[in-house]
């Protein structure tokens, strides 16, 4: 499995750092929606599904928390937890969130607007969809 991440590139003095993140550039699509996560309880396990088409990149801005990704064949794990860090997630790929600290806040970066159509939430659907079962 080709796990993608970006290090975006940080601007900083003594004042602090600052991340830009602009589509086409250094985001692979056109960002059609954000969102985030956060004040998630540590024992809770967030996505449960895959999209049809949506790319996304997800970034914990704050805190750390781990992405199981699984695309129907191999699954991998990932840590994110440096806020100069996105993880690209294609579409056709498994998701799930988990393992988040107390103070995690994970932005996502969407190349479409919300359709529930876009998502496969069954598992089993998600395998016959990409052709692994």
């Amino acid at each position: 499995m080709d796990i993608k991440t970006y290090t975006f590139e940080a601007h900083g003095d003594d004042r602090g750092q600052l991340v830009s993140l602009e589509e086409m550039k250094n985001i692979p699509f056109d960002i059609k929606r954000v969102y985030y996560m956060y004040k998630t309880v540590g024992s809770a396990v967030r996505g449960h599904h895959a999209h049809k088409s949506l790319e996304q990149i997800l970034i914990c801005v704050h805190g750390s928390c781990r992405i199981h990704l699984d695309d129907g064949r191999e699954t991998a794990e990932v840590l994110l937890d440096k806020p100069y860090v996105g993880l690209y997630i294609a579409n056709n790929m498994w998701r799930e969130m988990y393992d988040f600290s107390e103070d995690a806040v994970l932005m996502v970066l969407a190349s479409q607007l919300y359709d529930e159509s876009d998502y496969i939430r069954d598992y089993d659907e998600f395998k016959r969809f990409v052709g692994a079962g």
